[in-house]
């Protein structure tokens, strides 16, 4: 889950992983954008296809926990071919990767893939992966983290609705548990994710870890877009990047100082995207490395935002956390900051 954790040196090691699994010619695809296309909802006794697109588990065991994981919400699993594969940092070769989405998305016996991680990967597998073939056979896809990357390029390219929510190596708290299944399994519209979970006060005893940070108040409609701040910067001037116009952005990043949160902030900015949206939604910035001359993450947010003059709110349950919702990429929703609510406008899967 811990994304900067696996990199290491990476520029000593680049040659090795592109030699084992990057040489074959990447498929061709368009930049236009796809109409959009819904999943059909999760139901008990489907089959999830596990695969890893992008790090892997360090161990065996923790791949078979992450079925257990599946297992235990009632469905039953199917293994991708080369979920057990390691290439250093990486799950398996970039095209290994690859073709087990693929493959899960053809699988007519596969109904939904879930990814067992982040770490690092996914934005080197989206040459390969064959965008129509996933438009025609719609399906769930859900991770969060590294994952963003195939989740935008996925809405970009086919106009499927991804999810960024969990991993399947990890267990479901009753929050995440509850926000999985009103996204997933039993959606309705006017939905409302990613509040904070009930807190219950009392005499010098109030919240402290999950607040909402109002910066700048108003009301927002348009398609969520985005997901980790890291892995949608990689995007940017791409033909797997979202659209951003009219969207609204939602971001979270994990062990990132304050100092590579505004580089990648200005990154949007100069890039012309944030100047784009309708609204942004921001999650957790989980663990920053702060030291001892430096902006808080809450001042970087609002030096970039505030200028903006559209509906910004922080601290909503999306993220590197333990009580994590369920993000539809592409649904179109309303951000309200005075009511502290961002809501599906329409359910995510049909």
């Amino acid at each position: 889950m811990r994304r900067r954790a696996v990199l290491g040196s990476l520029g000593s090691t680049l040659a090795v992983a592109l030699s084992s699994g990057s040489t074959a010619k990447p498929l061709c695809h368009t930049a236009t954008p796809r109409k959009l296309i819904k999943p059909a909802r999760l139901q008990e006794g489907m089959t999830i296809g596990l695969i890893a697109p992008a790090s892997n588990s360090p161990d065996d065991e923790g791949i078979r926990f992450a079925g257990a994981v599946i297992k235990s919400l009632g469905f039953r699993v199917k293994e991708g071919k080369y979920l057990y594969s390691r290439n250093l940092y990486f799950a398996g070769t970039d095209r290994e990767r690859a073709d087990d989405i693929n493959t899960m998305f053809s699988d007519k016996k596969v109904d939904a893939i879930f990814c067992i991680r982040g770490g690092w990967g996914s934005p080197r597998t989206l040459p390969y992966i064959d965008f129509e073939n996933a438009r025609r056979n719609p399906k769930v896809f859900m991770g969060y983290s590294d994952i963003t990357a195939v989740l935008s390029a996925l809405y970009r390219k086919s106009g499927l609705v991804g999810f960024h929510g969990p991993i399947a190596r990890q267990n479901y708290t009753p929050y995440t548990l509850s926000e999985f299944k009103k996204v997933l399994k039993h959606p309705q519209k006017n939905t409302v994710i990613a509040s904070p979970p009930p807190f219950e006060a009392g005499e010098g005893w109030v919240e402290e870890e999950n607040r909402l940070t109002r910066v700048v108040r108003g009301k927002a409609s348009g398609a969520l877009i985005g997901g980790n701040l890291s892995l949608l910067s990689k995007l940017i001037g791409t033909p797997y990047e979202p659209d951003f116009n009219d969207a609204i952005l939602v971001l979270e990043d994990v062990d990132e100082s304050p100092y590579r949160i505004d580089s990648m902030l200005t990154q949007l900015w100069l890039s012309g995207r944030l100047a784009q949206v309708a609204g942004i939604a921001i999650g957790k910035f989980t663990d920053p490395e702060y030291d001892g001359n430096s902006y808080s993450v809450e001042e970087v947010v609002r030096q970039h935002c505030e200028p903006l003059n559209v509906p910004v709110i922080s601290g909503l349950m999306i993220g590197h956390i333990d009580d994590m919702s369920v993000v539809p990429i592409g649904i179109k929703a309303e951000l309200d900051v005075d009511a502290g609510t961002l809501k599906l406008l329409e359910p995510a899967v049909v």
